[in-house]
């Protein structure tokens, strides 16, 4: 990659600007340009110098992060990565901002074992990269890789099809940067009697609970945060929570979920490619399985599998991403039966499922 991604860090935290600016910058293909503690700093700063990527706090003195980045996607569009602490997950300021055209979320580094550290710092670079990428529209009104672990580590590969004495149809859904927008989009469109859903969205811990409280307020199909165990029936959709996978499993005619701890797949906690591998292999051809907008190649692996095993699959178009990442590698390896536009994802899966 030729030119860095040039970033401005905006925290009212003298720590968290210098470890977030730190973390940022071992990665070769990042810099952070400037910092500032609050917003009018941080407009000062780009009066200079206009970043590729911004990362915002949600919460800062003098103006809020949601009022900040309204002026910004309405005056000059720029990539926005809201950076939350613990104590503001799930709060609204913060979904609200992705409706505002952030393009995602990030949790505050924090000390803890070499491995957490490392772990997150992966998924705050990656953000960051994601974010570079996406195109965002006007609001109207080289550190060493480390190892990219696959599936394997959770499940091994299906051996055979899965049982077919049900014909009860599963959808399983997989989402990254811009997903949260797109997922709305898609849910919203479903009536109530809608085959069972399982859905893999990169997103913070704390974050999917409030998340999918959000959507259940505005959907005809109840969404919830998936727990262990939770059976998977029509009219509901399961959305895996942040920093578990999330598998598909069936009990004789049962679909189920389990939510389990592992480690980073496809560089992600939950994975997409986890739960479209368990799809294929517990689900076969009772299977729709979509993938969306998001960066990188989550999710391409397990759509394979997903459709070597009889599923029928579907990805979202290029116009209608944020981020073609995802549903380009999947068209790739050649697990996709249908690219469709978001508007058309929903009437393709209700067809698929009838």
């Amino acid at each position: 990659m030729g030119n860095k991604i040039k970033v401005l860090v905006v925290d009212d935290s003298s720590v968290v600007r210098q470890t977030l600016s730190d973390i940022l910058n071992s990665d070769p293909q990042i810099e952070v340009i400037a910092t500032a503690a609050d917003p009018f700093l941080a407009a000062e700063r780009m009066r200079t110098i206009v970043p590729d990527v911004i990362t915002l706090d949600v919460e800062m003195p003098k103006m809020d992060g949601l009022t900040f980045l309204q002026k910004i996607m309405s005056q000059h569009p720029i990539p926005v990565v809201m950076c939350s602490s613990l104590a503001d997950m799930g709060s609204e300021t913060a979904l609200k901002a992705l409706e505002y055209g952030a393009v995602d979320i990030i949790t505050k580094p924090k000390m803890g074992t070499k491995q957490f550290i490392e772990e997150s710092r992966i998924q705050i670079c990656d953000t960051i990269k994601a974010a570079a990428s996406a195109r965002v529209q006007r609001l109207t009104i080289h550190h060493q890789a480390s190892p990219k672990l696959t599936a394997d580590v959770i499940m091994p590969k299906p051996t055979s099809h899965a049982m077919i004495q049900t014909t009860e149809k599963v959808v399983v859904v997989g989402a990254s940067t811009g997903g949260t927008e797109a997922l709305k989009v898609f849910l919203e469109s479903l009536p109530e009697d809608t085959p069972g859903i399982v859905i893999v969205q990169h997103m913070p811990e704390n974050f999917t609970a409030a998340f999918a409280k959000r959507l259940d307020s505005t959907c005809k199909v109840t969404v919830k945060e998936a727990a262990d165990n939770d059976t998977v029936v029509r009219g509901r959709a399961l959305i895996a929570p942040g920093n578990k996978h999330t598998l598909l499993k069936r009990s004789g005619a049962r679909y189920y979920v389990e939510v389990k701890d592992g480690p980073l797949v496809s560089r992600h906690r939950p994975s997409v490619d986890v739960l479209f591998r368990s799809a294929a292999r517990y689900g076969g051809k009772n299977i729709v399985g979509v993938i969306m907008t998001g960066m990188g190649d989550d999710g391409a692996r397990g759509m394979k599998e997903m459709h070597d095993a009889g599923a029928v699959t579907i990805a979202q178009d290029e116009a209608s991403c944020v981020v073609f990442g995802m549903p380009h590698e999947a068209i790739k390896q050649g697990g996709v039966d249908k690219v469709v536009s978001l508007e058309r994802i929903a009437p393709e899966v209700l067809k698929l499922s009838l």
